[in-house]
């Protein structure tokens, strides 16, 4: 069965010159039909240079959002439209602007998991890949960091020079991770490095033996010469990890970190998307063109 959705996937895929994008969290069966996987950063510039005039986008609401600023004359399909990011609308319109009259020097710098309606209100775009560089690189002083409050902790204590104002949004995947659970794993597994995400609190963070992006973590577990890791991001991460490194072994966090949102995306809705054209996304052109300045300014910095 799943074989027969794949070749048909396969076929639909040539017919309506389509591509695939997923996220590294979609199940792992869904990463194994896609034509590129990554994090929000891999697949944002991906999708600016792809020729094919269909977009699918194995992710959340806010993924396909951001691929249909960067490219409106291409068709962008969501298979869930209901799978949304609930941190991705975690600011506020009102507190931006109290922000900017508070700080005459202030850069508002928005977090890529986030809404197009939030985009707007940004002076440029980061992701959990890049967002250290491109803070380090601006000229403001003051920094009002949305809407993720950890990875914008992450950036006030790797830039210590800029002053970081934090929002108090987050993931609740990595939110939710406990020292209780950390300690448990390592007590289980001594020696083993454990791998954060930046998503996660700082009293996790501090506990890494490394922190970075889901593309960071799978580079440096796949550069290593150890053979064991605990592993503290989304679970949907461990495909791409034995993918790369079959003989290496991965941990999850007691309990396991799982986007409910991510696990949504099924190879059987992949398939009825692109067969029916359904979770077409769009967005207004007003709210497209001031979206569009926010991660046009991430993709230039961040060359």
């Amino acid at each position: 069965m799943v074989k027969e959705i794949y070749e048909e996937i396969e076929r639909l895929k040539k017919e309506k010159d389509a591509v695939i994008l997923a996220h590294y969290y979609v199940p792992g069966e869904v990463q194994a039909c896609a034509d590129y996987i990554g994090d929000s950063f891999y697949l944002s510039k991906a999708a600016v240079n792809l020729k094919a005039s269909t977009l699918v986008f194995a992710g959340v609401t806010f993924m396909g959002e951001s691929a249909k600023i960067l490219n409106p004359e291409k068709t962008v399909l969501l298979p869930d439209t209901t799978a949304d990011c609930p941190m991705a609308g975690m600011a506020d319109a009102e507190r931006i602007q109290r922000m900017r009259e508070q700080y005459e020097d202030l850069a508002v710098v928005c977090y890529i998991n986030s809404s197009a309606e939030l985009k707007q209100y940004a002076d440029i775009c980061v992701t959990s890949s890049n967002a250290v560089d491109i803070v380090k690189k601006l000229p403001n002083k003051n920094i009002y960091f949305i809407p993720d409050k950890n990875l914008g902790s992450y950036v006030a204590e790797q830039v210590p020079e800029k002053h970081v104002i934090l929002n108090d949004g987050y993931c609740y995947v990595h939110n939710q991770v406990t020292k209780e659970q950390v300690e448990e794993i390592k007590s289980l597994k001594p020696g083993v490095e454990f791998l954060v995400h930046p998503e996660c609190p700082a009293e996790i963070v501090v506990l890494a033996d490394y922190v970075g992006s889901t593309k960071g973590i799978i580079e440096y577990a796949t550069k290593s010469d150890k053979k064991e890791f605990i592993i503290g991001t989304e679970n949907g991460v461990i495909w791409e990890l034995q993918e790369k490194n079959p003989d290496k072994k991965f941990y999850v966090l007691p309990g396991g970190q799982t986007c409910a949102s991510m696990k949504k995306i099924t190879l059987e809705k992949v398939r009825d998307c692109l067969k029916t054209g359904s979770g077409q996304v769009e967005v207004n052109e007003k709210l497209r063109e001031r979206s569009k300045l926010p991660l046009n300014r991430m993709l230039e910095t961040a060359k």
